[in-house]
Parts: structure tokens; sequence; C-alpha cells
């Protein structure tokens, strides 16, 4: 049979896609094959998503369909002279965005009908008329793949100011000269701002790590409520220009008055030049100067690495949390077993649902098998011989934006293209993981990271009580007062105070930062803390009582993470410019949990009145992720609970706003008093097969909500073990809560560090240094290369290995 009757006589399998149709034209599906791979890609006629070479057999193995559009696109030759433009926006793939000199591909276009890849080229109007219709629709959609991730890193467009039109300003007889600015209040004359109402000249806000302003221009917005603020240094003839900063809506805004704003003090912009930068031209300048940071390890000859295990993540747009956690995971021996060396891809394909781009299992196999194969992770010389590359750089790296998709879904917040906080996608990730695997627990790979903490409750009748939960991180705070350069920081401390009163600051080769080790962290975690409005069921009332923690089981891998943000007064998160000093091997042997001690004697069954047996108990994991970020226990509780724990966003929104309630400090017990669950919703989710003691608990969690009560049921597998802090006894304390756990002897070396660099988790870099091979490995972003000075002492999660495991080399 000739190809054109061939190609006929498959027609039934061949679709015209539709509008609300996913194309996928960019990138493989099971691979991270591209257009320009050596064989192209290939484009499912039928169900348009796109395969590699190697791969395209499997799915005419499983689906039948025979017909493919071949995309190949070959590399241009570009003139080695050809200039290089200076960005202008924060902003990629854009118009005046960050030039990435990326070279320019011709692409070819041909029909391939399987299984014997029989080619026609394209475009020929011998075609079928289907298949041209099917093929010019294909090619002039937008990819599934831009869709879904919109491939640009984008600074928001600013907007007109609410305060601009009907701005406010008082004829004080105030006229701001030419030059010669100085703050109000302090000797600062930089980073200056000019407040639009009154016409003062304050400094700006101080930055993290102390450099900056004195907040003086915020402080006077507090004081005052005079909205808009302009940056003296930025103002030119070009107006448009200037960095306005409005301070109730926190944002660089538009003021479409500008002008005649700043003529009513007496400033003729026409003449004025710019000393300063605005601050997206600095947050511009962070980003393109790529020495900004210590944890990228700027101003060391990094060499760059390539080979399996070496290969680096595209940044999708500030998504180097995931990045970094994902390179972390996959240096671990479970999660390489289980999606690489365990996980063939075709397994994973066949096993697969009919969209595998949405399947979870196929995603990390794909993730697994990109990072460790090697395949993607070879010099730029090696690739582009036609290109007559002659110097090593930096590989491509392989862009997650499949894995990203699937692990969002469940997460609107990773869905953005927002910064998150790492802690948080780790959490996320290992819930959804160990939800895959719900089925089949022996080959979870997450239970490698699970172990059990124990809390010890005495009271004063001198009765114990002990309750054990499951968790993924040990969360530890960080006490200051354990620094070990105290005397270096006081002479700071003088230093900074006599730089400030002549209106300079300190170099930042000379900001010393206190120096907190890490066994003292540790210790914050295993040390007495009291716990108020304990109901004793010794006593029968309430009192205060003792509690300490410990660990009963040591895991394989033991993930530290680190609470470098705290909240200052009024609610605002601050992050303490602090560095942990780690060791290379930490023994936490002595903080495993005893259990019940010969001679302790048990809390009496019995509690409380039945108001407070009923007390909706809150999530652990949403109360534990707020208290992590300083806020009170409690007070946590209270937000889970009066949020149904529907999610840690809502419980922080509803604290926020409930802080100055003044039953806030009111034990949760007493303010439920009285409260009573609805037998027929017990019954009813008991039809659903739940345990009546599940229900009734889920019941209160959630507000007698059924289909809530349902969701917190699936998110709390663990909810008939009780988790009340208000519990009377342990029942049996040798719990099964955590058997089937594995559990070492305490000893840990560490292997990874995630850090990060910025004012808030929502904001900043992360960056991933990983220990294999024998040596220290970068991971920033794409670039992967030989850590010359690794940053241990700035790492917000550690990760741990037990100390008897073999390293991971692959």
């Amino acid at each position: 049979m000739n190809p054109m009757d061939l190609l006929r006589s498959n027609l039934s399998r061949v679709r015209i896609p539709e509008p609300t149709n996913r194309i996928f034209k960019q990138e493989c599906c099971v691979s991270f094959d591209t257009p320009r791979s050596e064989g192209g890609l290939f484009v499912d006629l039928n169900t348009f998503l796109a395969y590699g070479k190697d791969y395209v057999s499997w799915n005419f193995e499983k689906t039948g369909n025979p017909v493919y559009l071949h995309i190949k696109q070959t590399r241009k030759l570009v003139p080695e002279d050809r200039p290089t433009k200076k960005p202008t926006l924060l902003a990629i793939g854009v118009e005046g965005g960050f030039d990435s000199n990326e070279a320019e591909y011709d692409e070819t276009h041909n029909i391939v009908i399987l299984p014997d890849y029989v080619t026609l080229p394209y475009p020929s109007v011998e075609l079928p008329e289907k298949v041209r219709l099917a093929v010019d629709a294909i090619l002039m959609a937008e990819g599934a793949e831009r869709k879904e991730q919109v491939a640009a890193w984008t600074a928001d467009k600013k907007q007109v100011s609410a305060y601009a039109m009907n701005l406010q300003q008082i004829d004080n007889g105030v006229i701001i000269p030419p030059s010669g600015w100085q703050c109000s209040k302090c000797e600062k004359r930089d980073n200056l701002w000019l407040n639009l109402t009154d016409g003062m000249i304050l400094c700006g806000r101080r930055n993290w790590d102390g450099t900056g302003g004195n907040n003086h221009a915020v402080e006077h917005y507090k004081e005052t409520g005079y909205p808009l603020a302009v940056k003296l240094g930025t103002v030119t003839a070009d107006l448009e220009a200037a960095d306005v900063f409005s301070y109730p809506e926190d944002d660089s805004v538009v003021d479409p008055l500008l002008a005649q704003h700043l003529a009513f003090f007496g400033i003729d912009f026409s003449s004025l030049q710019k000393t300063e930068m605005t601050t997206a031209e600095r947050e511009l300048d962070q980003n393109t100067n790529f020495d900004w940071n210590r944890i990228q390890e700027s101003g060391q000859e990094v060499e760059p690495l390539f080979g399996p295990g070496y290969t680096g993540l595209v940044n999708l747009g500030n998504s180097c949390y995931l990045a970094a956690t994902m390179q972390v995971m996959f240096s671990t021996r479970s999660f390489c077993t289980r999606y690489h060396m365990n996980q063939p891809l075709k397994a994973a394909f066949e096993a697969a649902p009919a969209d595998p781009t949405v399947d979870l299992n196929m995603q990390l196999t794909k993730l697994g098998h990109g990072l460790l194969s090697g395949k993607y992770s070879v010099p730029a010389q090696e690739k582009d011989d036609a290109a007559n590359a002659t110097t090593i750089t930096d590989t491509e790296g392989i862009p997650p934006r499949m894995f990203k998709a699937v692990i969002a879904s469940s997460h609107p917040e990773f869905s953005t293209m927002r910064q998150q906080d790492a802690l948080e996608f780790f959490l996320h990730f290992v819930d959804q993981v160990e939800r895959a695997h719900a089925g089949k627990p022996e080959v979870d790979p997450t239970k490698s990271f699970k172990f059990g903490i124990e809390e010890r409750i005495s009271c004063p009748s001198g009765k114990v009580t002990y309750n054990r939960r499951l968790d993924y991180i040990l969360s530890l705070g960080i006490p200051l007062d354990a620094a070990t350069n105290k005397e270096e920081l006081a002479a700071f401390c003088k230093l900074k105070a006599e730089r400030s009163s002549e209106g300079k600051d300190v170099s930042s080769d000379e900001i010393v930062r206190p120096r907190v080790p890490l066994e003292s962290c540790l210790a914050t975690f295993s040390a007495a803390e009291e716990i108020p409005d304990f109901y004793s069921s010794a006593l029968k009332a309430k009192t205060t009582a003792t509690k300490t923690a410990g660990l009963t089981s040591f895991p394989d891998y033991l993930v530290l993470h680190m609470r470098k943000f705290v909240m200052e007064a009024g609610w605002v998160p601050k992050k303490l410019d602090v560095y942990i000093d780690v060791p290379d091997i930490i023994d936490i042997s002595h903080m495993r949990s005893k259990g019940l001690q010969p001679g302790e004697e048990l809390l009496p069954e019995g509690g409380p009145e039945e108001g407070e047996a009923n007390m909706p108990v809150a999530n652990e994991d949403i109360v534990s992720q707020l208290v992590s970020m300083g806020f009170n226990h409690l007070h946590c509780q209270k937000a889970a609970v009066n949020t149904s724990n529907t999610g840690v966003e809502e419980a922080m929104n509803w604290l926020l706003s409930h802080m100055d309630d003044p039953d806030i400090d009111v034990p949760l017990s007493q303010q439920t008093q009285g409260a009573t669950v609805d037998q027929s919703k017990v019954d009813t989710l008991i039809s659903f097969g739940f345990p009546e003691e599940v229900a009734r608990k889920a019941l209160k969690a959630s507000g007698g909500d059924i289909e809530k009560a349902t969701d917190w049921i699936f998110n709390n597998p663990d909810a008939s073990v009780s988790s009340d802090m208000d519990a009377t006894t342990s029942g049996t304390v040798q719990s099964p809560v955590d058997a089937g756990l594995s559990d070492g002897g305490g000893k840990y070396r560490l292997f990874g560090i995630v850090s990060h660099i910025g004012t808030s988790t929502q904001c900043g870099h992360y960056v991933a240094h990983i220990f294999k091979d024998g040596r220290w490995v970068i991971f920033n972003d794409n670039k992967v290369g030989a850590s010359v000075n690794p940053p241990k002492e700035m790492g917000v999660l550690i990760f741990l290995r037990e100390a008897q495991q073999l390293s991971v080399a692959r």
C-alpha cells in the first residue's frame, strides 16, 4: 500500500482539535525530549499528546493510534558578534526582559505513520483535508505546556494608586531643594523618600541584613496615615520611571498626577538627574548579578558537573523552592529506588491513565529518570558541535512543568507563579506521595522520612500521660541567647551604632551574625514546657502541667526545619539573621523517648465534663506550621478549629483578624462546653464506612459539616489516635502509631541543605547543596557545580541521613 493510501485508511484515528483540547507539542509526556532533541517530537493526532522518538512506539502499542505529526527543530548558526541587549524589565520572554541569547531554530514538519514510520511531507496539498486541518490547528494553537505554566517570570504591572487622584497636600511652606537631601530623623543621605502629603524627607525600610534605611518613612506613615511617597533620586524628566510607593496598598504604584504633586513642593523635575535605583531596578540588579548572596557561592570558581545525578532543573518562574527540594529528595536512596532503579519508564507509562501528564507516578518517574539518567546532563560543547561551541557551559536543565502541574493540582498556591515556602512544599509533596501509596505502603518512599514523637505530660498530682503522633519534620526554635560569638556581636552593635550616627551603613563584610550551635536548637525541642489549663483527671481540675518531648523512632532520613521566621510586634513576620553551626555528624540518640517508666503512674480514666470531651480537634499539621511561624500554640489550635481545618492560609487569615478578640486566650475546652454532635450526621458517616469514634471527631473538627468532615477524615488518616492535649490517659503506652517505621540508632550524617535568601518565604531564592560522590555539590536551578564553600550555616531545611547508610552515588 502506498503511503497516501495508508494514511487514508487510518483517517478514522485522526481528530481535529477543538479549542478546549490540551495540545502538547513542546515536551514528551514520559521524558524531557523536545522538538530540538535528536529524534524530534511526535504528536499523536488523536490524543494530541507528544512523545520522543524512543517512546512513540510505546504509545502506538498502548493505544493503537498510528498517525503522528513529527516536529523537528534544527539550530541555526548565529553570528558570534550579535550584540547582547541589556534587560530593562524583570521579565523573561517579553520585550525589554532578559535576553538569554537563545539560539534560533528552523522547524520542519512531517506526517509519520506507525509502526513502520512511513513518512509524508507537510505541508502538502495531496494530504487529506482532515489531516491538514488537524495539523494546522495544532501548529497554530498555544501549547498546553505554556498555557499551564506561562513560561515567563514577569514582575506585576504597576497599578494606578487609589490615593493619587484625591491626594491631600498640606501647604506648610516646605520647598524641596534639588539636591543635598537628608533624612529628617537621622543622618541617612541615600534611600530617601519624599512624602507627597507633607513634604517630609525620610529614609526607607531597613533590610533583613541590617542595611538600607532606618524605617523612618514607613513609621511616619503609621503615625500620620499619609499614603504616598516618591523615592528621591529616581525623579527625572521621565516621570514614568519614578518610584512611587503606596503604604496602604503596600506596593509600587503609578501616580498620574506626580508632576502636579512634585510642583506643590517646588520641585522642577525636568532638570533632575537619576541617582538612585528604583525598587524594581534593585530587584533586577540582584537577579542579573548572581553575586547577591552567600548561598549561591558568588565569587567562587564553581566547576560545572555533568552526568547521572547532576542534572539541573529549569526555573519555571519562582520555582526554585520546588527545584531545591526535589534535588534533595532524588538524592535519597528511597526515591532513587522507587522512581528510577525499580521503576522503568515503560512500566510507569503502561500503568498510567490515558493522559499520563496527570498521573503523579508517571511524572515522578519521568522526573526521576530525567535527573538520574544523565541523558539531559551533557556539556554544551558536546551537544552543540554544529554551532562550533568551544567552551563547556551549564546544561540547559530539564523543566519540571508536568510534575509541577500534577503536584500543584491539589494545592492552589503551588499552582501559581509566586514564590512559595520550601517547608510547606516538602510537607505537601510527601503527603501526596503517601496518599498515592495508600494501597501499597511497602513501596512508599516517604516512609523513610516518617518518625514518631512522644509527649510526656506530668501534672502536680505526680501522675503522667503520654501522647504520640507521627511527623516528617523536626521543627526547631533558635535560641539566640545560645550564640557562641557574643563578644563579636557586641562589638558589631557598637560599630553599627557609630556608623548610623554618621549616616553610614556597615559594609556587608563587616556584618556579624549570631552563631548558634545546632545542639542548642535540638535542646529547645526536648526542653520542658509548661501547659496552662491542663485538665488533670487525678485532680479533677484545671492545672499547669509540664510537657517534654522525644522521638519514638529514628528514621532513615531526618529533616530539620530551622524556624528562622518569627513574629514581631503587630504580627509582622521577621527573618532571623542568624547562622546555625551544623556539624557533619550529629548524634541525637539521647532524644529517644523512653515511654512509661517503672514507678510512673498513668492519669486515671475519666475526663472533663461532656462539653470538654466534645472539644473540636485541631489539625496538627496546620497547628505545627503556624507554630513554626512564631504564633502561640493555643491561638493556632483555635484558628484551625474555627476554619474547620481547611488549610494553613485560612487559619492564618483567621488568626491575624482575631488577635484582639477578648476570648483569644480562653482555652478551647471552655468555649465548647455543651457542644453536641448531630447523631444523624454521625450515622451518615458510619454508613460511608467510617468508625463512629472517627466520625464524631471529624464532625467536631468541621463544625458539623458532613462534606468537610469527610475531607477531614481523609486528611487525617491517624484520626482514631487521640491527639487531644487534655488526654487523661495514654491507654497502652506501646502504641501502634509508629509501628512499621524504620528505627535506627540516632546517629546521622549531614547530606543536604536547602538554604534561602530573602526577607520572607514568599520572596527571595532557594538553593540546594548536596553531598554526593564524596563532595558537596551546588544545585542552583539549572546550574550544577562542585561546591567550594557550602553554606551549612544558612540552611532552612537540613537533611540528615542515618550514618550507617551508604551514600547514594547517583
